[in-house]
């Protein structure tokens, strides 16, 4: 199956994609990821105001096969949390990259984004796998 990822997307190579939107940066794991992952039963998300750091655990994702930890693509302060996924997370199965992201983010370093891949590097690897 190839996956398909929007262009203005970037990817940590733990499968998190990262998307400005304004001054915010939204958060959130690959179609990919969730299609790895399986019928997802519960997420975990940190609370707003919470300080993420790159590259550090922020919450965890659980399906009927595994339960993962997501990584932060980058630095900065969560803002707002996706409350409709914690109550419904098979909206993440549905539309991940859309209805399903999990975190917006007040990035420390926007720059931070140019270190992630981009859709096209990830759909790569991803659909090479």
């Amino acid at each position: 199956m190839a996956f398909e990822f929007p262009a203005s997307f970037r990817f940590a190579d733990s499968h998190e994609f990262a998307h400005a939107d304004g001054e915010l940066v939204r958060v959130g794991i690959s179609a990919f990821a969730v299609d790895q992952l399986g019928d997802i039963v519960f997420v975990e998300l940190p609370e707003v105001g919470s300080e993420l750091s790159k590259g550090a655990s922020f919450g965890s994702v659980e399906s009927v096969k595994a339960v993962e930890d997501m990584y932060a693509p980058l630095d900065g302060e969560v803002v707002q949390r996706n409350e409709s996924v914690l109550d419904s997370p098979e909206e993440l199965q549905s539309d991940p990259h859309g209805k399903g992201w999990l975190l917006m983010v007040r990035p420390k370093d926007a720059s931070q984004l140019e270190t992630l891949l981009d859709s096209a590097a990830y759909g790569a690897k991803v659909n090479a796998s």
